[in-house]
């Protein structure tokens, strides 16, 4: 699953690679990629909310306190993006971003208002840090809750869940159809999309809270042995399909309808796969130090972007081979500050408060493959 984090990282490039409109119109890429990336961001953002719940339910102990938890859950989270806020504000958002704004943005409450410019303010990517910090307040609430579902009970109530996920988008065309992102906003993928609407499915935090409640549920699943998933490569042919799925359907689907039954097959699916079906290539060592740095990844690539595209005018258009090489500096040099960052910033502080309190380990599937069934 690690290795997992840096491909669903890199989906979330590519899809902001399309916002650039960075090729020129003649070569016909920019409209070929901002097609094919639609539902990029959305499947790497979703599967980092699934795999959250998953990951914390597996690994909860019996010790731990509410304050202990979030301090541990804070460590993890808040020092790169601080490093990541304070690199945005001083290369280019300071000037066009009012300080209420950005307190909002550094506090991680932005996801909460539901204005492009403020959720999607500074660096865009931490609006899914602001649902984070809201997963990890709930999580100590929801766990025992969670723990005393009967074992015979817990796919049901996994497809209870992803089943009002998947209803969601009726729900929120309720919501005002205007105001609407402008043209050419995200590459035109999200251009003539309602602001409310999208921000209600794809940001708002108590909704967002749905996926990774369905990865606790999925963990919960494996660990009283009641996982009867299909493997690794069918659980990502069917993401596949949805990924797919999601290119041609409206975008309120697109953001995570379509694709949360069959991530939430994946999680488990790769949970286990190892241990049943063998190693993969994303089990290598290479791909687990690109995931141990996939979350500084996905917190600078952005920044990189946007410096890189200012340098050369936000008005230039780019043939084929001058485009891709852009393309390959911005991930290498996003790459090369994800590993620095991951080095200086955030292992150092996991390694300094991160640690979990001394004491015994939570049995987990122990104690859940003991309850009725």
């Amino acid at each position: 699953m690690t290795g997992a984090r840096f491909v669903a990282a890199s989906m979330v490039f590519l899809f902001h690679v399309a916002t650039l409109r960075l090729f020129a119109d003649g070569t016909g890429v920019s409209g070929a990629l901002t097609s094919a990336t639609k539902s990029a961001a959305t499947v790497g953002v979703s599967f980092f909310f699934l795999l959250s719940g998953f990951v914390l339910t597996w690994s909860a102990r019996p010790d731990d306190t509410y304050r202990g938890f979030l301090r541990r859950r804070l460590v993890k989270i808040y020092p790169n993006h601080a490093v990541t806020f304070g690199l945005a504000m001083l290369v280019f958002a300071a000037a066009s971003t009012p300080w209420s704004t950005a307190l909002l943005n550094l506090l991680l409450l932005q996801a909460w208002v539901p204005k492009p410019d403020v959720f999607l303010s500074v660096n865009g990517p931490s609006w899914s840090l602001s649902c984070e910090l809201f997963f990890y307040a709930m999580f100590p609430l929801l766990l025992p809750r969670l723990a005393r579902i009967r074992a015979g009970q817990l796919w049901a109530c996994a497809a209870g869940v992803a089943g009002t996920v998947i209803a969601l988008p009726v729900l929120g065309s309720l919501l005002p159809a205007s105001p609407r992102f402008p043209e050419g906003f995200a590459g035109t993928v999200l251009a003539d999309q309602s602001v409310d609407q999208m921000w209600f499915l794809y940001a708002f935090p108590p909704v967002r809270l749905l996926d990774f409640v369905l990865g606790m549920l999925m963990a919960r699943i494996v660990l009283t042995g009641r996982w009867v998933g299909p493997g690794r490569g069918v659980a990502f042919a069917l993401t596949v399909v949805g990924y797919l799925v999601g290119l041609i359907v409206p975008m309120t689907y697109t953001v995570n309808a379509v694709l949360i039954v069959p991530l939430a097959l994946l999680v488990p699916a790769l949970a286990v796969g190892d241990d049943r079906a063998g190693r993969s290539w994303l089990s290598s060592p290479v791909m687990r130090r690109l995931g141990e740095a996939s979350f500084a990844f996905y917190l600078v690539h952005e920044i990189v972007l946007i410096v890189l595209r200012a340098g050369i005018g936000f008005d230039r258009e780019l043939g084929r081979g001058a485009g891709l090489l852009f393309v390959a500096l911005a991930f290498l040099l996003s790459l090369g500050l994800a590993v620095l960052l991951h080095r200086l910033v955030e292992s150092p502080a996991m390694r300094r408060w991160g640690r979990p309190p001394q004491g015994k380990r939570i049995e987990t599937d122990a104690a859940v493959r003991v309850e009725p069934s």
